[in-house]
């Protein structure tokens, strides 16, 4: 009799255990699913120009230094960029002659989002950069630390509106230590990978930021062409468009001034139609065309200017 009692509280514990996994093997069917959903989703990708990435600390600024073809913004521009392709919903555009385009917009006076080709435009910077070694002698053994940290900060522009609508900044520190005791052990040298690391910290606590802002607005493009041979708007399958797929055709909004802030806004537009894609044409993601055929409304061939294109 005492062995039984003994061992019914394994099999009470090995009956709840299995009911457990039960219970989690069904939650984790379902999360499966969901992220399976979330993967099949089409995403139309934005364009995004990253205009420049300068170094505005006094780190490895010698005699013979040269603003434009400085490493450690280089460094910068290549984390950002890796960063951003690794997302899958952009389409990246350098534009190190930026200063140039915008010098040629304010003459001109073209359209910003005409001059740069993107729909959202990033301005970086290294505020602040440090290297420091950190040493502690005992009796029987020594630690020596090398220490980088970095500060980035990041501005994110809607070219359409010329509105900065993300400014943040971002600390990353990385290091290496090495111990020996009693005469034994590793001796490490200068790392110039710790460079690397904090800078990549830092701009990686700003990328989830930059992607969740590109997306919040819906994406857009516009006509290139209205007649009776074809209809054209811009973008192609680089960016995700699809045979089939159904896009708004809407109006731009009334434009107005917010005297609070004395910037002038557009409102929301008014959908008038609907544009299918019908197959997709073009080289490079700058010169990608579509064509289309609108439905359910009518567009005014002599005024496209007034009209954009919008994911539903």
């Amino acid at each position: 009799m005492k062995k039984i009692l003994l061992l019914l509280p394994f099999f009470v514990l090995c009956s709840h255990t299995q009911a457990s996994g039960r219970n989690v093997q069904v939650v984790e069917n379902e999360v499966l699913v969901s992220a399976k959903d979330d993967t099949n989703k089409k995403f139309l990708k934005r364009k995004v120009a990253i205009g420049r990435f300068s170094n505005e600390t006094q780190y490895a600024k010698g005699i013979f230094y040269d603003k434009e073809n400085d490493p450690m913004g280089k460094q910068a521009l290549d984390i950002l960029s890796s960063k951003l392709a690794a997302s899958e919903k952009f389409l990246l555009l350098e534009r190190s002659d930026l200063s140039k385009l915008l010098d040629e917009n304010k003459i001109n006076g073209n359209d910003l989002s005409a001059t740069i080709g993107a729909d959202y435009l990033i301005i970086g910077s290294i505020t602040e950069y440090g290297r420091k070694n950190v040493g502690k002698q005992g009796v029987f053994s020594a630690t020596k630390m090398q220490v980088v940290e970095a500060a980035v900060s990041i501005r994110l522009v809607d070219v359409s509106s010329g509105l900065i609508i993300y400014s943040d900044e971002a600390r990353g520190e990385a290091q290496t230590t090495s111990k020996t005791t009693l005469g034994f052990g590793g001796t490490a040298g200068f790392d110039a990978t710790l460079s690397d690391k904090a800078i990549s910290e830092a701009i990686g606590q700003l990328v989830e930021n930059i992607i969740n802002k590109c997306t919040d607005k819906p994406w857009r493009t516009y006509f290139l062409s209205y007649d009776d041979e074809a209809k054209l708007i811009a973008g192609g399958k680089t960016q995700g468009l699809t045979s089939g797929m159904t896009l708004s055709v809407k109006t731009k909004g009334k434009k107005v001034k917010n005297p609070q802030t004395g910037i002038v806004i557009e409102l929301p537009g008014k959908e008038v139609a609907t544009a299918t894609v019908l197959m997709s044409q073009g080289d490079t993601p700058e010169t990608e065309y579509s064509f289309v055929e609108v439905s359910g409304g009518d567009v005014d061939a002599n005024n496209l200017s007034n009209y954009y294109i919008e994911e539903k």
